[in-house]
């Protein structure tokens, strides 16, 4: 782990541009408190229910349209009357972006109220209650700054960020770190966060949005019990942690669409099935050649070959490039944050064990329900290794 100066140096970096949790919290619970007290959703039939979440999710689709275009015209070259342009853009994107925040308290009573009653049927209600109640908000997330030796994938810090910072600012801090503490550094973009009430990014993806839902609520329910107190006392149970969230949100996330938006639920994920045509190029598996990529940089690190891994990542990070995935930096941060999230055979986690054994522990287990108490429970890896009859040693 950081030593105490290393830890030290980075915070004297990072403390300036630090995300308030305080504030943000304070005021999420005065917003949710003003519309709660309307209890609108409460008067209104389920068809409408979903009408209104989907109203919201095209305001939200046009107000992202149009700080694109904004964007756009920023940099585009030759364009005729920019300033007049630029005025009517900023306009238009304020009155979206005014529309949209309107809907948004109501949305998110609905689709809270759907997910409590999910959460009901899976057996989470006692007394008809759910503990920790649900409660969350759309919101821009503030990035992470994400630290980790270089000899070893592991996450020591996780620093989230101010909203203003550009990628220039995010660039100069990875930097900053790496050449104060000779550490691995990345600042990535996060999808939710398990605050309470929990932030959930804005998106127009109703299949993801529900996902992630599900996830952050069960990092509060997690908090409540020993798996979810120790998430930070070491890798293995942080992956534990995010293994049983986001197995737990998949399934919490189709069960809302299944029961109110079943046009938009995706099929059953299927088998694999090799190409009828022998002859034909196989599809590329990025998972495949993410865990590839990891179990190498692996090898290469436990034989002490540091520069040499970190040169094999720059490769691939081009490779990924080259087809589609815009990875911007490929490091050890990279794999220490999304190594964590081993809901998925293969990708950044590698050949790492603990999310098999959480995989093994899910696919056994009678109900989500019972799943998740079983996790709760566990206060060190060694719980899962007996719970998933397996004698492993970790990396």
């Amino acid at each position: 782990m950081l030593v105490v100066d290393q830890t030290d140096r980075i915070r004297l970096l990072t403390r300036p541009v630090e995300f308030n949790f305080l504030g943000w919290t304070l005021s999420a619970w005065i917003e949710k408190a003003a519309s709660t007290s309307l209890s609108a959703a409460e008067y209104l039939a389920p068809a409408r229910d979903q009408q209104l979440v989907f109203d919201y999710l095209a305001a939200l689709g046009h107000l992202h349209e149009a700080r694109g275009e904004l964007e756009l015209a920023y940099g585009e070259p030759g364009l005729e009357d920019r300033d007049q342009h630029l005025q009517e853009l900023t306009a238009r994107v304020a009155a979206l972006n005014s529309e949209a925040g309107a809907m948004r308290p109501l949305a998110e009573e609905v689709l809270g109220s759907q997910a409590e009653q999910i959460l009901r049927e899976l057996g989470f209600g006692v007394g008809g209650a759910i503990i920790p109640p649900l409660s969350f908000t759309f919101a821009p997330l503030p990035s992470a700054l994400i630290v980790s030796p270089r000899d070893v994938i592991r996450q020591d810090l996780n620093i989230n960020l101010r909203l203003d910072l550009d990628l220039d600012a995010n660039i100069e801090l990875e930097q900053a770190v790496e050449a104060s503490t000779g550490s691995s550094a990345l600042v990535v973009p996060v999808g939710g966060l398990g605050t309470y009430p929990t932030m959930v990014q804005e998106s127009t993806a109703l299949v993801w949005v529900t996902e992630v839902i599900g996830h952050e609520w069960v990092h509060n329910y997690l908090s409540l019990h020993p798996l979810g107190v120790r998430y930070s006392a070491s890798p293995e149970l942080r992956t534990m942690n995010e293994t049983t969230a986001s197995l737990m949100g998949v399934a919490i996330g189709r069960e809302i669409l299944r029961q109110f938006y079943p046009e938009l639920l995706p099929p059953e994920p299927a088998a694999s099935a090799p190409p009828s045509d022998p002859a034909a190029e196989p599809e590329f598996d990025f998972q495949a050649e993410m865990r590839q990529t990891r179990m190498t940089v692996d090898q290469l690190l436990e034989q002490g070959e540091i520069e040499q891994a970190e040169a094999y990542m720059e490769a691939r990070r081009v490779f990924f490039w080259d087809r589609g995935y815009r990875i911007r930096r490929l490091n050890q941060a990279y794999f220490a944050f999304h190594g964590a999230y081993a809901d998925e055979p293969g990708g950044a986690a590698g050949d790492d064990p603990v999310g098999e054994a959480v995989r093994k522990l899910w696919d056994r287990a009678e109900s989500p329900y019972a799943f998740l108490q079983q996790m709760a429970r566990m206060r060190q890896v060694q719980d899962l290794w007996e719970a998933a009859g397996q004698v492993v040693t970790t990396r």
